[in-house]
């Protein structure tokens, strides 16, 4: 199964780049990247990454990677179960507080988690 991460952290993008399918975009927020994903799984795909995972809330940062499956025959309906609510619970939080407009330095290091947590899931998992 070819796998697809879809991401809007440029430290991601750099380090998978040669090695998955990428869809990137930098301009793309957190709740940009989630639905981005719901499309794709309507289109068929399916979820490989939980797409909340980590201690990061939804409103604390703005880079968000996700991991899904190349095209299948049918919907998976757990995937867009879960992305559907992940998107509800991200909107939830952005609506109680607005992500502050973080100096670089702090941008920079949420790059960082963001990318180790892709690292890990692609590690244990032996996607390469």
């Amino acid at each position: 199964m070819k796998k697809i991460i879809i991401t809007n952290n440029k430290y991601v993008y750099e380090k998978y780049k040669d090695y998955f399918e990428i869809f990137f975009d930098e301009s793309f927020s957190y709740l940009d990247v989630l639905e981005y994903v719901r499309d794709r799984i309507h289109e068929g795909h399916k979820l490989l990454t939980h797409p909340l995972s980590c201690s990061v809330k939804p409103n604390e940062t703005i880079y968000k990677t996700i991991m899904i499956s190349d095209k299948q025959e049918a919907l998976d309906f757990d995937s867009l179960k879960l992305i559907e609510e992940s998107i509800a619970t991200a909107k939830k939080f952005m609506a109680n507080k607005p992500t502050p407009n973080w100096p670089e330095r702090i941008l920079d290091d949420f790059r960082v988690i963001d990318l180790s947590l892709i690292e890990n899931v692609i590690d244990k998992l032996k996607y390469f």
